[in-house]
């Protein structure tokens, strides 16, 4: 198994109700892979509730089953479409971490 997280800070320029508009779009649209992409086992975007010590907007918390599914997920064409479409064009910065479990 492999954990996959991400970490988004959202564009500085976006007004509060168009960051939650965004946060929103980008948490239907990732966890709505679920179910749908080889390997993908579990999804999760956390970007409510978040504590004032906290440096990111959103995070991505999932789970495939291996490597080579991490590797397809990434170019898979639905998770893609989310990537282009609701993540790239509202942030400024992305961690990621990747590790075995």
């Amino acid at each position: 198994m492999v954990k996959h997280i991400i970490l988004w800070q959202l564009k500085d320029d976006l007004q509060p109700e168009q960051k939650a508009a965004v946060t929103a779009g980008i948490k239907q649209g990732l966890e709505g892979l679920q179910g749908r992409i080889p390997g993908l086992t579990e999804i999760r975007v956390v970007a409510d509730h978040l504590l004032p010590t906290s440096n990111a907007d959103v995070m991505l918390d999932c789970t495939l089953e291996s490597f080579d599914a991490l590797k397809d997920y990434a170019v898979h064409p639905l998770h893609v479409a989310v990537a282009d479409g609701k993540i790239r064009p509202f942030t400024k910065t992305r961690v990621c971490i990747d590790y075995e479990v």
